[in-house]
């Protein structure tokens, strides 16, 4: 085996682990899951049938990532952040089959206590504050915040505030990479 599970985690049959992950006390990985390489699956988390998780994703503890939820490479998930997959959830209401999708971006970051409401798109390099309550589409680059969650500015790949000049260019202090902001996007500029 190239991964590592401990011997209190349950991994059903049926799922793609990468080379390098590992998962921790008391998680469950559901049958159809697609782990990438290098990821870390925290204490007492749960992944649904079929959810795809791509390379080096952080999944911190008491995490709930549903059916119908995909995260691309480097996303981090913060401790006890939840993913819905259903728009309208009743208990006498079966629901399965109904399931909406959800797409976290290359390089996003997603709060500890965040909660992503289903069927939107968090994008590139995206950073949802602790506890925010995300119910529409998030650009790349955007930070947002609150319930429901409101964009206050935009950040770097280095998850620090940008500040754009005049010319709309912002310089990250941490990397010395450039972005620039038109038409309310952020681009990194190469």
């Amino acid at each position: 085996m190239e991964y590592y599970v401990h011997e209190s985690a349950i991994i059903d049959e049926g799922c793609r682990i990468g080379k390098g992950t590992k998962v921790w006390h008391f998680s469950h990985i559901m049958n159809g899951c697609v782990i990438g390489e290098n990821c870390n699956i925290g204490q007492n988390v749960v992944v649904s049938p079929d959810v795809v998780l791509g390379k080096n994703v952080k999944v911190q503890n008491n995490v709930s990532i549903y059916t119908g939820v995909i995260c691309e490479d480097d996303v981090f998930l913060g401790p006890s952040m939840v993913f819905t997959n259903v728009i309208n959830p009743r208990s006498g209401v079966n629901r399965r089959g109904q399931y909406q999708k959800t797409l976290v971006h290359k390089g996003a970051s997603i709060g500890a206590n965040a909660t992503i409401v289903c069927g939107h798109e968090i994008g590139e390099f995206a950073f949802i504050g602790a506890g925010a309550v995300v119910t529409k589409n998030v650009p790349a680059y955007a930070l947002v915040v609150g319930n429901p969650a409101r964009q206050t500015g935009w950040i770097s790949e280095y998850g620090h505030k940008l500040k754009f000049n005049n010319e709309g260019i912002a310089v990250c202090p941490e990397s010395s990479e450039k972005y620039l902001l038109k038409e309310n996007k952020v681009t990194k500029l190469s």
